[in-house]
């Protein structure tokens, strides 16, 4: 197994979960964190080597990248497993999944590219490279039918493990917040995004702190590393005249607490939703990268519950136009607002309900059966 992110790592675990259910004397291993680590995964390198983004960002960690998947691959080719899954990630597994495929190893891919959204000409590598994809949208699998790949609609597997009414009590105790209006800050788990998301998202913060006495927000982080430079970001002048606490991961306990998030594109902005709260989306990363992606897309939107409601149910703001003005504005609209947080939350809840699908267990069906027949052709 490989996964690429710290998104990818947490997704695959609840996945795997159910494959070990399924699966007796199951040996997983490959690449990981350490939410794999602890559903029994063997880890020989950690899931965030390949966490970048980015055309720029990608070229200058190539070679350490590049060597990991060509070790990976001899070691995988050298002694076949029963199969392979790789998760997300795809401009890292498709490559490595053409060479295992056409080696004879079974490949499942879970979490499909999203052909839907940008880069539909990668369909045809998908085709040479996965024997079955498992995908997380109920549209996706039509795609994949009509290019004559094997697909299964298996859920999103955060939707059966985040409550369809989040206890955010609890959450605000653990975290020793009261009555006071907090905010969720998730400017993204890649050191590259805490590097330029990070300080405008700070800003945000201290602008809407102006606005709004009293209020506090927390910063979850995904590791030691990412942890340290956002305490970096919190030195700068003028960073602390607002209440800010920082947490190494919890990022789930985060969005149960807060009342509104200022969240990075990705799946947080999922995970936002599926908590039901009403958020801003805002990406910024090197502006050649930007340049290239922009003319890539094919949809008005980049936030995934956007996509998935095909409107703009939440604002989104993109490089320049990510300005902390801006994002504190909307922030304060999503705080203050009560008519449109009643109807994120019933939007969200109808997004959760459609998502939730047991995908643990959908996705040890079909990696079982690979197994198995892997096992009766040996």
């Amino acid at each position: 197994m490989v996964a690429g992110e710290a998104s990818g790592d947490l997704l695959a675990s609840l996945m795997l979960s159910g494959v070990h259910r399924a699966v007796a004397d199951l040996y997983a291993f490959g690449i990981g964190g350490a939410h794999m680590g602890a559903a029994g995964f063997d880890a020989l390198w950690p899931s965030d080597k390949l966490a970048v983004r980015g055309y720029l960002e990608v070229a200058a960690h190539f070679p350490e990248i590049f060597m990991i998947r060509r070790r990976l691959a001899q070691r995988l080719l050298a002694a076949p497993p029963d199969a392979f899954v790789g998760i997300d990630a795809p401009d890292f597994n498709l490559d490595l999944e053409v060479r295992l495929r056409k080696a004879g190893i079974p490949v499942v891919h879970f979490i499909g590219p999203s052909i839907w959204a940008w880069r539909r000409e990668r369909i045809d590598k998908i085709r040479r490279a996965v024997d079955h994809m498992l995908v997380l949208f109920p549209f996706e699998p039509a795609l994949y039918h009509a290019a004559g790949i094997a697909a299964t609609y298996v859920g999103h597997p955060l939707a059966d493990v985040i409550p369809m009414v989040p206890g955010q009590g609890a959450a605000r105790a653990a975290l020793g917040i009261g009555k006071e209006p907090l905010i969720a800050l998730m400017p993204g788990s890649r050191l590259a995004e805490i590097h330029y998301n990070g300080p405008t998202f700070i800003d945000a913060a201290l602008l809407l702190a102006k606005d709004v006495p009293g209020v506090r927000f927390v910063i979850p982080t995904a590791g030691a590393e990412a942890q340290r430079r956002v305490k970096a970001l919190l030195l700068r002048p003028g960073a602390r005249r607002a209440s800010m606490q920082v947490i190494e991961g919890g990022s789930h306990r985060a969005l149960a607490a807060c009342d509104a998030a200022l969240v990075a594109s990705g799946t947080a902005t999922l995970e936002a939703a599926l908590y039901k709260r009403p958020m801003v989306i805002a990406y910024r990363m090197a502006a050649l990268s930007a340049a290239i992606m922009r003319n890539k897309g094919y949809q008005p939107w980049v936030g995934l519950p956007n996509i998935l409601a095909r409107e703009f149910l939440v604002p989104e703001f993109l490089q320049e136009k990510a300005t902390p003005r801006a994002l504190a504005d909307a922030l304060l609209f999503q705080l203050t607002n009560d008519a449109n947080r009643q109807r994120l939350n019933e939007r969200f809840a109808l997004l959760h309900d459609e998502l939730r699908c047991d995908t643990a267990a959908k996705s040890a069906h079909v990696i079982a059966e690979f197994l198995q027949d892997r096992k009766q052709h040996s």
